[in-house]
């Protein structure tokens, strides 16, 4: 990265939100073309912190599409809600010679609720124009402003490049502060190889970046926030919502937001404290307590979003939830941080970001805006114990893939801490497959197996108990689509909550599986754990990788072949052992009988784009492997 400080008028002039730009296409340089759906031609934003009751916000974006892959960046639309005014709004299309032709001013706009189907209320709302193309490339200019009396609102994060695939022309950030009290904190987050142009003064922060390249999305690769060049800011003195705040580290966001969130929504009716007192009665220990309390918001209560109070950040009350019986993640978690405060069970409300890519808070920023979910963490002989209140499913201290593995922030009232959830890595994900099966003359197969999984593996394969009998037939036939003319003759479940482990046994079939050539049978002694994936080719990988969990997969099986016959030909014995996991098949005769046994350890960790190649080729193996055949043939 590279700093370039310059005088504020040059800010000034940049900023001047011009209607004469010319966006002719043939004028943009062919670096920016390449690789990208859309380029921003401009993207700019202007912070004004005029007091701490009073943010004004302005945004012009002007983005070029260049295909349908590159229409959802242009889509002309801002949010409000009862606390952020729009004061302005405007749009323009051009063609790809820089003709207008279409003006689209406020009235134009379509007005309607930003909610989906899953949320009960919400006061949020959005101005939207949907521009249909007639060809490609064109450019739309959205400028907006809006004003809002919470400082505490100001956007978290800047992108100097929006997306994959998205190139960037000219990207300009500028704060205004009236006092040097009211400066938000910032933090850069890969800027390395770019030129930025920086200038601060007493009552502003300004930056500029010009033409940053688009770069494609390769397979394995980290998420895209975790790659994108951007700033991250946060307030320090703030208005949120009826409440001033002043915030330097995680203590004092947990002491804020315990007194003005949370504080005072906890009771209950004495009705329900003394049905959930009369259900732990007798219980001594406090895990127990919790186990009989969780199942029972489990069973009594339903998930549904509701987007209301400070922000869309404070629980409705545990009254309100114990009497409707629902509540979104907010309601439900404070709900039952407050029935287990009933029974004399300490539990803390958790925000984190939720989602099958771990996304971590940052340690060192502490900021209002980190989370999409709340959780609970209930203090246990010197550990966390974890809980989803809004799963009706998962077993008690399971959080599966959802919220593992990452730093989230634990509210307490006497100040936050970050602190990072159960892991589930590795051998911890783990499938046993256990199994007999007998190859017939004719080619086809029968056979009964059973498969065990813990970890990550059980979160993928429990809700099966759950699911009708031809959701089931679908879901076996798909995992098995090496296994051409498969029958699933039956089933049997069992989902042991207490060890977190799902059991599934079933008896199969498939005819015409073995290969005939000559009176020879040719079959893949593996016939239930083929590892298919192999990763996508590079010539060129520019981006590291990363396997976020890793599993270990052990499987045996007992084949019996047609009576008469004998292998003519068996696979050799596999070892392989690197940093990427190891792997191991021993196929063996014994008693007449073929044993395969199989190990498959995939190791989670970050890698380097130059890895990608070895990892690729170690992925490539076991499938070569996996596929092994063996050859048996008539004993005379």
């Amino acid at each position: 990265m590279r700093y370039f400080f310059l005088l504020p008028f040059y800010f000034l002039s940049l900023l001047g939100f011009s209607q004469d730009s010319d966006y002719q296409f043939d004028l943009l340089d062919s670096e920016l073309v390449e690789n990208a759906n859309a380029i921003f031609r401009q993207d700019e934003m202007i912070i004004s912190i005029l007091s701490k009751k009073d943010l004004v916000l302005r945004r012009k974006k002007v983005i070029t599409v260049l295909n349908e892959l590159g229409d959802q960046y242009a889509m002309a639309y801002v949010g409000y809600d009862n606390s952020r005014k729009i004061k302005s709004i405007s749009a323009t299309v051009y063609d790809s010679f820089g003709n207008r032709i279409e003006k689209i001013k406020e009235k134009d706009f379509q007005d309607f609720s930003a909610v989906d189907g899953n949320t009960l209320y919400s006061d949020s709302r959005v101005k939207y124009y949907r521009y249909t193309p007639i060809q490609y490339p064109y450019t739309l200019e959205l400028n907006y402003e809006v004003s809002t009396k919470n400082t505490g609102e100001i956007p978290a994060t800047w992108l100097f490049l929006k997306d994959f695939m998205v190139s960037t022309e000219q990207s300009n950030l500028v704060i205004n502060f009236a006092s040097p009290d009211l400066e938000p904190v910032l933090k850069e987050k890969n800027l390395e190889g770019i030129e930025v142009l920086k200038n601060k003064t007493t009552q502003s922060i300004q930056y500029s970046v010009g033409k940053v390249r688009a770069f494609k999305e390769e397979s394995l690769c980290p998420s895209f926030e975790k790659l994108a060049p951007h700033i991250k800011i946060r307030p320090v003195n703030f208005h949120y919502e009826g409440y001033d705040a002043s915030i330097n580290n995680w203590s004092d966001l947990g002491i804020w937001m315990s007194e003005n969130l949370l504080r005072g929504r906890d009771e209950l009716p004495a009705a329900t404290i003394s049905k959930v007192k009369a259900l732990t009665s007798g219980i001594d220990d406090n895990l127990d307590k919790a186990k009989i309390v969780y199942k029972y918001v489990q069973e009594n209560t339903r998930y549904i979003s509701v987007q209301v109070g400070i922000g869309g950040i404070q629980p409705i009350s545990a009254i309100d939830v114990d009497r409707v019986k629902y509540g979104d993640c907010k309601g439900l978690s404070n709900y039952t941080k407050a029935l287990l405060k009933a029974v004399g069970v300490e539990a803390y409300y958790v925000h984190v970001e939720a989602g099958r890519d771990q996304v971590n808070f940052d340690q060192d920023f502490p900021d209002l805006a980190q989370g999409n979910h709340a959780i609970l963490a209930i203090p246990y002989n010197n550990q966390y114990y974890w809980i989803d209140c809004t799963s009706q499913v998962h077993p008690f201290g399971f959080i599966g893939d959802f919220t593992d593995n990452r730093k989230v922030f634990v509210i307490k009232p006497d100040g936050g801490e970050i602190v990072t959830t159960s892991s589930y890595l590795n051998e911890q994900n783990f499938q046993l497959t256990e199994g007999l099966y007998t190859l017939f003359e004719d080619g086809s197969i029968q056979g009964e197996l059973e498969i065990s999984t813990k970890g990550i593996q059980y979160d993928d394969r429990f809700t099966l108990a759950d699911q009708s009998e031809e959701k089931i037939e679908k879901h076996y036939k798909k995992h098995w689509n090496n296994i051409n003319n498969l029958n699933v003759g039956s089933y049997q479940f069992e989902n042991n909550r207490n060890e977190v482990r799902f059991t599934e046994q079933l008896s199969l079939s498939a005819a015409n599986y073995a290969s005939k050539s000559g009176d020879r049978l040719l079959f893949a002694a593996n016939v239930f754990n083929k590892q298919q994936y192999i990763p996508a080719r590079y010539r060129n990988r520019k981006l590291p990788f990363e396997i976020q969990r890793g599993f270990l997969d052990e499987d045996k099986f007992t084949i019996s072949i047609p009576i008469g016959f004998g292998i003519e030909a068996i696979p050799e014995a596999i070892n392989i052992d690197n940093k990427y996991g190891s792997y191991n098949l021993l196929i063996e005769e014994i008693d007449g009988k073929i044993i395969l046994k199989r190990k498959l350890l995939v190791k989670s960790g970050t890698y380097a784009n130059t890895d990608y190649s070895g990892f690729r080729d170690f992925m490539k193996n076991v499938s070569k492997y996996d596929n092994s055949k063996i050859v048996i043939k008539p004993i005379l």
